[in-house]
């Protein structure tokens, strides 16, 4: 039972405690480096000094995190080698990035068949390997930069001294060129964005193995290393357990495997260094250091990646599934898991369902961490600290460990739980943790990290403790024959485990106590005869028929006065039923209040209150007030209240005392639900400190009831009633709305389903999972901050029954922009169409067909200069005679207050809106008094906000103005004739040219139809345009000088004088002429089109001229009458050459004559403005004219760009 606060001593006796104890603990050598990896604390030397051949031999674990080798079930290193490919006559093959790489001629590959995929080897890297890497990079990009920069500056100095008076326009333009290089290269300083290098994959199969090789060349920046031929092969890592490096500079190491018949390879990096330091606490093996053995040292890893390198490490559900499968594969004998989350059910969810058959048919143990949430209670996380068959470890500190390990100066009193350990009981009243082991060490991380050993703490590592403890009992009871039940290995655990603390909440805190890992295996031989059962005791609450529980959880003030404990038996418990009850206190006053008075607090200790929250309390106001300390103190500050088929309703804060001082907080409550307020001084603040700090809290309870908590606009005119109530105290009314965003619902446009491979896709239950792919489509006409949203999937990972769920977004050229999964983000997005796809998972196809159509919302963040405010009115038609304005008031206790809310008016709403998108925004109706007496600068404007949505209505329907249809314009014989020969234009467009035969044929009616229609200028037109879209058969010069043929005969084709005539004087055309009028500006178009054209293959022409050497000839200047210059001066009749749609002529002149620096510029002005996505053409001619000045640097930055805006590969779930 829970009294309303813990028991305490008074501040006098407490200042003076174990001062003796604290300085008598002094760590040697020996001891000093066992405190860095702690075994002591669960028994675990003890137990090897007295078997030193149980030691883990014999036992696979398999650890669920970020692995430094095996599996990556993420998907997140995935990489499509589909793409089959061919040796030439030199031994190279074109790789996948568009590299020519050498194949080493030792390599056996019968069918000669090499399949190709490529990645941007950034998608592989942590984010902190990623920075350091993107440091280095920038420095030595830095450095060529500043040295070009110089040589820009040296070359303009030069010229200026040649020429100090400049006249000539030639000279002029000259100086502009260099002038504009050097610009170029000092603008690129400031946009410099490292996508990282690009490395080729090339896989293979040599008769026995599939094998694959890796290309890095681009990440030597240069050099001769990282060459393909030069790779050392690898294969599935089971296979030879080899590795390899991306490079010395990141000194990353990865493993391959391959799948589907060589056409995926998934390369296995860390995403953090968790997983290897979590592997090193379990089983690390230090031969010449024994001491920095991990728990269980014989034990063999499998590490399977749960985490996804492309949502920051994330969980999925994918890389969950996997990682189970490949537990059972690998006929594993325990499971680890330091990773978690929240959950809206505990015990519940299709992962949890996997979890269940595993320990139940597969007798595998699965031990995880139960959170970091603490110290409050029902902070267990999922799915350690809420699953029955899941062993959740909360994380504890000894002593030693604080001395040792964390570097305090006073070692603790004595061992206690780390303040942040999450605690039970789960919402349904199980326990919650039920076991602890120490929370921190210092073990092995990666070589990227360029450390060899890292602190760490969190019962992420109080977890891998307790499995190494657990695979010593399974080596000895696999050595001596005894049955290995998870069931009887998790009884003898819970029984044996040393509490620390009598006090009745402790068994909350860390479960039954720290384990022993001697006295457990002790029971467990003394108990081998004894049959293993597993009782599982639920409880059914009297009168309901669910839901049903794991254990008894009364928070209310109607809990029974007595409780029993569960009968115990010689030997421990047959299964236990936890009850739980909390006796609340009521708040007192008006508005109620419930204090803290003067409470002392030592490192470590804990301070609750229970608080039957007033009905009608919607907010607190707390204020917290420390004194008689001297150095700094830290405090966790925890509210939580248990609501029904909801997670719970969490507010936290950490504050940090410098001296002694107040503060003050607002936090949302629930009215009528009990609230745990929980104070915490963190167990290291003030050690050493001969002085307490005493404490004073007070918290006040406020609350303004709402009529609808959330306010719903059907679209219509009609404004809404409020009727607002306060129960506790007078407040002040003071009511402000605003609609910040918009959500927009999507069908999606296609949908597949796709049997999933059954290497690795397989349940243990023989089952294959089945994906389903949903695109949807999306279209921003200005860029964008949006976020996808699913409901039905998103928010929940282990407590769903769908299995995983994980989407992209990509724009027309295939380049990703953004992926995500049950936790979606905001994400910035230019104007443009974009492809959504939405990958989902699941073995039932049943439960996947249902969810072809799912709809898919847009969530898009308004600009500040968008945003909605909506007016308050004490009149229902107050917004139509705009007046009684309704702004503030005080209501007091008994009272109530009814004013309208209206509904924004048509020319208010976003230009971005939708019919059937609604508006979403927040209500507030409050005002803080605690926080304004303070003058506290971080208060919030508003006590608690209500959602308010907006559903957008139909457009407007406008009157169709009826338009005089000229008659007797065209006879109907002319109209037949304009039909007909616009139907076999459409037909000429729509023919394939895709083989000889097609082209022939294409060819043959263009003949025909220009015979038929002579100078027709629409049919010459679309004729050019076939000859652009269209495959090139010749060489390039016939091509182009093909393009010029057929623009010249459009250009003949156009009487330019009438055309000219026509725009000059611009006359007061009557309707009757508006078709006249399309049709001239229909023929200025196909003018200046092949005009552009032309011009365009003029100058390949010259260039394919230069590099032949045929005609070469000195550079003629501007003013020579060549062709392209007459083609130009044409152009600029008719258009403005230096808008976006022509501009590239304009960068075409300025290569032809040398000025490549403005060629750049111009260039880069037509990127920057063109409203279409961006055309690799346009980058590729950049790359080239950044190649000509003499860049490499930026040429390769750009190359690494390309594949960053056109990815060669698809992409992979």
């Amino acid at each position: 039972m829970l009294p309303s606060s813990s028991e305490f001593l008074p501040a006098e006796e407490r200042t003076c405690t174990k001062n003796n104890s604290m300085a008598s603990l002094r760590l040697n050598e020996a001891s000093f480096i066992a405190s860095l990896m702690p075994k002591k604390e669960i028994g675990a030397d003890r137990f090897i000094e007295s078997h030193p051949t149980y030691d883990g031999r014999g036992v696979i674990i398999a650890i669920f995190g970020n692995p430094r080798r095996r599996r990556n079930g993420t998907g997140s290193g995935d990489v499509d080698t589909s793409k089959v490919v061919k040796v030439d006559a030199d031994g190279y093959i074109a790789g996948a990035s568009g590299a020519r790489l050498l194949i080493n001629p030792s390599w056996r590959n019968p069918s000669q068949e090499w399949h190709i995929g490529c990645k941007l080897v950034y998608e592989l890297f942590t984010e902190e390997l990623m920075s350091r890497i993107k440091k280095e990079r920038k420095k030595r990009w830095h450095e060529k930069n500043q040295e070009a920069i110089s040589n820009a500056i040296e070359h303009l100095n030069d010229f200026d001294k040649k020429n100090p008076i400049i006249e000539d326009l030639e000279l002029q333009r000259i100086r502009e060129d260099l002038q504009n290089k050097l610009d170029f290269l000092k603008s690129q300083e400031k946009v410099y964005d490292d996508k990282g290098p690009i490395i080729d994959i090339v896989v293979w199969n040599d008769g026995e193995h599939w094998r694959v090789a890796i290309d890095s060349q681009s990440f030597e920046d240069g050099s001769q290393l990282g060459k393909l031929a030069d790779f050392c092969p690898l294969t599935n890592y089971r296979t030879e357990r080899k590795y390899g490096i991306f490079s010395k500079l990141d000194a990353c190491s990865f493993v391959t495997n391959i799948y589907d018949e060589g056409n995926i390879v998934s390369i296995v990096t860390d995403c953090s260094p968790h997983g290897t330091h979590v592997a090193g606490i379990a089983a690390a093996f230090h031969p010449e250091e024994p001491l920095l053995n991990g728990v269980a040292p014989g034990a063999q890893l499998i590490s399977c990646k749960i985490g996804d390198t492309r949502i920051d490490s994330k969980a999925t559900g994918t890389g969950l599934t996997r990682a189970l499968i490949a537990a059972v594969q690998h006929k594993c004998d325990l499971i680890n898991m330091s990773y978690g989350g929240p959950t809206l059910l505990p015990d519940y969810g299709r992962f949890i369902n996997l979890v269940n058959e595993v320990v139940g048919k597969h007798r595998l143990l699965f031990i995880a961490s139960a959170g970091n949430n603490g110290p409050a209670l029902s902070t267990v996380g999922a799915p350690g600290g809420t699953s029955s068959n899941i062993i959740g470890v909360g994380a504890y500190v000894s002593p030693e460990m604080a001395v040792g390990a964390h570097s305090v100066v006073y070692p603790l009193p004595e061992g206690m739980e780390y303040t942040w350990s999450s605690r039970g009981p789960t919402a349904d009243g199980d326990l919650g943790v039920c076991i602890s082991a120490p929370g921190g060490a210092v073990a092995p991380v990666p070589t990227w990290t360029l450390q060899s050993r890292m602190l760490k703490g969190g019962t992420s590592m109080a977890s891998p403790s307790a499995c190494g403890g657990v695979a010593l009992i399974v080596s000895a009871m696999k050595a001596e024959g005894i049955v290995i039940s998870p069931y009887t290995i998790r009884k003898a655990l819970e029984n044996t485990a040393m509490p620390i603390s009598d006090v009745p909440i402790e068994k909350l805190t860390m479960g039954q106590g720290v384990m022993q890992v001697d006295r457990a295996y002790e029971y467990i031989r003394q108990s081998k005869s004894v049959p293993s059962v597993c009782y599982k005791v639920f409880i059914r609450p009297s009168g309901k028929s669910s839901p049903i529980s794991r254990g008894i959880y009364l928070r209310g003030g109607c809990a029974c006065q007595e409780v029993s404990e569960t009968l115990k038996l010689h030997g421990g418990g047959l299964f236990r039923v936890p009850i739980t009850i909390v006796k609340p206190i009521s708040p007192v006053g008006q508005p109620p209040l419930v204090s803290f008075l003067d409470v002392a607090f030592l490192p470590g200790h804990i301070e609750r209150r229970f608080i039957d929250v007033p009905v009608g309390a919607t907010w607190a106001e707390a204020m917290i007030r420390t004194s008689n300390f001297d150095t700094t103190r830290k405090f966790f500050i925890d509210a939580v209240q248990v609501c029904p088929l909801k997670r719970p309703i969490r507010w936290e804060t950490v504050v940090t005392f410098q001296s002694p001082s107040l503060e003050c907080f607002m936090l949302p409550v629930e009215g009528g639900l009990t609230m745990e307020l929980t104070i915490a001084q963190v167990w290291f603040s003030g050690i050493g400190s001969q002085e307490s700090t005493h404490v004073y809290f007070e918290i006040v309870f406020h609350g303004i009831n709402i009529s609808r908590d959330i306010v719903v606009f059907d679209g219509s005119e009609a404004s809404i009633r409020l009727e607002a109530k306060t129960l506790l105290a007078s407040e002040d009314l003071v009511p402000s709305a605003t609609l910040t965003k918009i959500k927009t619902p999507y069908r999606p446009m296609d949908s597949n389903l796709t049997m999933l491979s059954s290497c690795r896709d397989r349940l243990p239950s023989g089952k294959r999972i089945v994906a389903l792919t949903l695109i949807y489509k999306l279209k921003l006409d200005e860029g964008a901050e949006v976020k996808p949203c699913v409901p039905l999937l998103n928010e929940r990972i282990y407590d769903t029954i769908h299995e995983s769920q994980f989407y992209s977004i990509l724009d027309s050229n295939k380049r990703i922009y953004a992926v995500g999964d049950a936790y979606p983000m905001y994400v910035k997005l230019p104007k443009g169409v974009y492809s959504i796809q939405l990958h989902i998972r699941h073995e039932n196809v049943h439960l996947l067909e249902k969810m072809k159509h799912l709809i898919l919302f847009i969530e898009r963040k308004l600009e500040t200069k968008e945003y909605v405010g909506l007016s308050f009115f004490s009149q229902p038609d107050g917004h139509f005679k705009n007046n009684g304005t309704f702004k503030s008031t005080v209501i007091v206790p008994g009272q109530s207050e009814a004013f309208y809310v209206a509904p924004p008016s048509s020319d208010k709403l976003p230009e971005c809106s939708s019919p059937g998108a609604m508006l979403l925004g927040s209500a507030s109706y409050g005002t803080i008094s605690l926080g304004s007496k303070r003058n506290n600068q971080n208060k919030p404007k508003s006590p608690v906000s209500y959602q308010i949505l907006y559903f957008i209505p139909p457009l407007k329907v406008y009157e169709k103005k009826g338009k005089y249809m000229p008659i007797g314009i065209n006879t109907v014989a002319e109209s037949m004739e304009k039909m007909v020969r616009d139907t076999k234009l459409r037909f000429l467009s729509s023919m394939n040219r895709g083989n000889k035969k097609e082209r022939q044929a294409w060819k043959e009616l263009c003949d025909s139809l220009k015979k038929q229609y002579p100078k027709c200028t629409p049919l010459l037109a679309s004729i050019l345009h076939g000859l652009l879209s269209g495959y090139v058969e010749e060489d390039k010069t016939t091509h182009y000088k093909e393009i010029v043929s057929v623009a010249n005969e459009v250009i003949e084709s156009v009487d330019q004088e009438e055309l000219a005539e026509f725009f000059l004087f611009k006359p007061d055309h009557e309707v009757e002429e508006a078709e006249k009028i399309k049709k001239m500006e229909l023929t200025r178009y196909h003018l200046t089109w092949a005009l552009y054209q032309k011009g365009l293959a003029l100058a390949e022409l010259f260039e394919a001229n230069n590099e032949t050497g045929e005609d070469a000839t000195a550079l003629k200047s501007p003013e020579t009458q060549d062709s392209f210059e007459q083609n130009f001066k044409e152009l600029k009749k008719w258009v403005d050459v230096k808008s976006p749609r022509y501009c590239l002529m304009l960068v075409a002149r300025e290569i032809r004559f040398k000025r490549l620096g403005t060629a750049l510029k111009v260039l880069c002005y037509l990127i920057s403005n063109d409203s279409e996505p961006p055309k690799r053409n346009l980058y590729d001619l950049k790359i080239k004219l950044i190649n000509k000045i003499g860049w490499p640097h930026l040429v390769s930055y750009e190359r690494q760009w390309i594949h960053v805006r056109f990815p060669p590969c698809r992409f992979m779930f």
